[in-house]
Order: structure tokens, then C-alpha cells, then sequence
């Protein structure tokens, strides 16, 4: 397996955190900690899988990924904020219930293929040795991604958090 392979599949493995980690931060200045985010992202990606093996169409495996993501977060914040429960219990819980729910009902759906989504290759960019096959022939999921975490940057450097969570 050659450097520009393991590098390759550790920006792919690590992009997929980027989001979460820093939803999480936004999320840790407003006064809520959610120790829930690793549940949420399994229980996701396990129901998205599952939608898009089963209909075949990766966009509806996405939105199912990001409404379960969405309903265990809805959970996080009643337990936490309506009925005003502790955050760490609520989130640990989260997280096992997360694992242990994708577990169970991805069982059957381990080890089978799903068509990837084709990589966009950046002409000029991807020919760059080395950087050019690790960052500039992905899919369109991880531009897609590296573009929301420029503007979740910039919305947290330029924008005081108490503006933010005004509108919240």
C-alpha cells in the first residue's frame, strides 16, 4: 500500500469528523454538552447505508442519515432541556444507544456493496504529486464537507456567540 493511499483514507476518514466536531463546538458555547455526537453519526451512517442499499439511491440514504442524526438529537435536547436532566448521563446514553441500535439493525446489511459515488477530479490540482491524489479526487461529499467547515469557520471567528444564539 503506497504513502499516497494511507494518506488518501486518513483526510477521507478524518473529513467525516470535521462537521461534528464543529457542530460540537458551537453547540459546548451555548452551554450544552453533547456527549451523544458518536451515536448520533453511527446511527446515521448505519441508517443511511441501509436506505440507500435498500432504494438504491445514495441521496435518500443521506437524508435518512441526517433525519436519525436529527430525531437523536431532538432526544438529547428534550431529555436535557425540557425536562432538564443531567447532559452527561444523556449523552453516554445516547452514545450506547446509538452503537448498540446500529448494531442490531445493520446486522444484515454488513459486507454488502454499495456503488460508490464518483470522484470530481480538479484539473491541474489533482495532477500535483502526491497532494493531488490526496486531496483533489474525492466525491463530491467531501467538497461538499471541507466547504461547510469554511463556512462554520467563519460564522464562529466573525460572529460574537451571543448574536448567534438570539435567534436560537
Amino acid at each position: 500500500m503506497s504513502l499516497e493511499m494511507i494518506a488518501s483514507s486518513i483526510v477521507v476518514a478524518a473529513t467525516f469528523f470535521l462537521l461534528p466536531t464543529l457542530g460540537e463546538i458551537i453547540t459546548e458555547r451555548s452551554g450544552v454538552l453533547n456527549l451523544g455526537i458518536e451515536g448520533m453519526m453511527i446511527s446515521g451512517a448505519a441508517g443511511s447505508f441501509a436506505v440507500a442499499y435498500t432504494t438504491g439511491n445514495i441521496v435518500l440514504g443521506l437524508i435518512a442519515g441526517m433525519l436519525i442524526g436529527g430525531a437523536l438529537a431532538l432526544l438529547h435536547g428534550i431529555v436535557t432541556i425540557t425536562f432538564n436532566r443531567n447532559q452527561v448521563v444523556s449523552g453516554i446514553s445516547l452514545t450506547i444507544f446509538g452503537t448498540g441500535l446500529s448494531g442490531l439493525l445493520g446486522l444484515g446489511f454488513a459486507g454488502l456493496p454499495l456503488v460508490p459515488l464518483q470522484p470530481i477530479i480538479i484539473p491541474g490540482l489533482s495532477a500535483i504529486p502526491f497532494l493531488g491524489a490526496v486531496f483533489f479526487n474525492k466525491n463530491i461529499l467531501y467538497y461538499i464537507i471541507i466547504c461547510q467547515s469554511k463556512c462554520f469557520y467563519d460564522l464562529r471567528k466573525h460572529l460574537p456567540m451571543r448574536r448567534l444564539l438570539k435567534f436560537a
